[in-house]
């Protein structure tokens, strides 16, 4: 552990008295909901909601673009999100003209990649589902990003994300640890699915984990890893895999960053990196930072990747990106143990117990 980790760790543990209100406030406001003291609303079609208990990046949106991919050539989808860091407020629908300032980096991506799928943000989901509705009558089914903690609305299907390596068993409120929601609010999730494992994770170590969670029985559990697909040019859209012989500027405002890394580090020569915060609003200023960066590198065979959600944001410089090699690398999420049917098989027979006319959209 480096000294700036140490560092970091031991403030966090001086923050523990706000970790303890923080938490307090959890409880109380979960006590209000299980009590019913608090009412939740539910909507007479199928709403499915991504998220986990902790903040940081989890990989909700690629398990959002996984169900997207699953559903939205047999049904009428929706996506609903907060819109995190846009520049505008409220309901919004993305059209043709959006873009991520509108609507923010994750939505924007859904958006481009599934045109076909209506996407909204809002930052209150009992608003806004009501106007997603009306906006587009003909919805059958609506995925909501980010929204477990968020009680307002009672989904039919509850997806809970955590990660291999930081499991919410091991984790603590924040801002001592990562937590947003406490960990008995896991009993709410109908599907958990553990991301970010090792390809190769043995079955000794799946059933240890299994065991860690604690499931009910009536849980269902699903380990995934990251697939990283074959980059290809932020305009021209042309595939250009990434060999030993390349060298990489790596280009990346995401919460968690390691696992991409990780992986560039194994696939390319050598590489170095321009990180920003995640959701970072980037530049022109920016743009030059990062050519100038990538002018330093020496080596003939060199190229910037980019993450999809930082693509999106750097989408805005299209006419100064049309000479520089700035790859995209996409990702997708991959189920182990040959479960990838039995999570669609659950997802799909949930959309389906909902037979309804198709006018019926009030709470």
């Amino acid at each position: 552990m480096n000294l700036n980790a140490i560092f970091l760790r031991s403030f966090r543990i001086l923050l523990l008295p706000f970790s303890l209100l923080y938490g307090l406030a959890i409880v109380v406001r979960n006590f209000f909901y299980n009590k019913k003291i608090f009412q939740s609303a539910s909507f007479n079609l199928p709403v499915i909601c991504i998220g986990n208990l902790s903040l940081g990046g989890t990989g909700k949106s690629p398990m959002v673009e996984y169900l997207l991919e699953l559903l939205h050539d047999k049904y009428a989808t929706a996506t609903l999100s907060r819109g995190y860091k846009r520049k505008t407020k409220g309901y919004a629908l993305a059209n043709e003209n959006t873009n991520a300032i509108d609507i923010g980096d994750e939505p924007m991506q859904f958006h481009t990649k599934f045109p076909n799928v209506a996407v909204a943000v809002g930052e209150e989901r009992i608003v806004a589902i009501p106007q997603l509705l009306h906006d587009k009558p003909g919805i059958q089914v609506i995925i909501l990003d980010d929204a477990f903690q968020h009680r307002a609305i009672k989904a039919g299907l509850n997806i809970l994300l955590t990660v291999y390596d930081d499991l919410y068993t091991d984790d603590f409120f924040f801002p001592t640890g990562d937590l947003r929601d406490q960990k008995t609010s896991a009993k709410r999730a109908d599907i958990i699915v553990v991301t970010k494992c090792p390809l190769n994770l043995s079955a000794s170590e799946k059933e240890e984990i299994i065991k860690q969670l604690n499931l009910l029985e009536n849980q269902q559990i699903f380990f995934t890893a990251i697939q990283y697909q074959t980059p290809y040019h932020i305009i021209s859209k042309n595939e250009k895999p990434v060999s030993l012989n390349d060298e990489v500027l790596l280009v990346h405002g995401i919460a968690n960053p390691q696992p991409l890394k990780n992986y560039i580090s194994e696939i390319s020569a050598a590489y170095d990196e321009v990180s920003y915060s995640d959701h970072h609003i980037f530049s022109i200023d920016d743009l030059k930072d990062i050519n100038k960066k990538f002018a330093k590198i020496q080596s003939s065979n060199k190229l910037i990747i980019t993450t999809e959600k930082d693509a999106v944001r750097l989408l805005k410089f299209k006419e100064q990106l049309l000479e520089i090699p700035l790859y995209v690398l996409p990702v997708k999420p991959v189920f182990l143990f040959d479960s990838a049917e039995a999570f669609n098989n659950a997802v799909i027979d949930f959309v389906n117990s909902f037979k309804k006319d198709d006018t019926e959209t009030a709470i």
